[in-house]
């Protein structure tokens, strides 16, 4: 297995020096071209979407909170 992928990669290096040196000539005969497409009709699907009703607001409570003393030792 190891000795068919070293062989596959000799070939591949020793092509692109062919063709890097000039041994191997390759030019482009015909021009590629998008094919054509035609499209009509179709639509979009819908949706309709209901949420609740959010309200946003602010009260004023009065909170306890405990006090704290902390006393060095002497």
């Amino acid at each position: 297995m190891r000795a068919i992928l070293v062989l596959l990669v000799i070939v591949v290096l020793v092509g692109i020096a062919a063709i890097a040196l000039g041994y191997v000539n390759v030019t482009q005969t015909k021009t590629a071209s998008l094919p054509s497409i035609s499209v009509q009709g179709g639509s979009t699907p819908a949706f309709n979407v209901q949420t609740a009703n959010v309200s946003v607001g602010t009260e004023k409570h009065v909170v306890e909170t405990p006090t704290v003393n902390v006393q060095k030792p002497q």
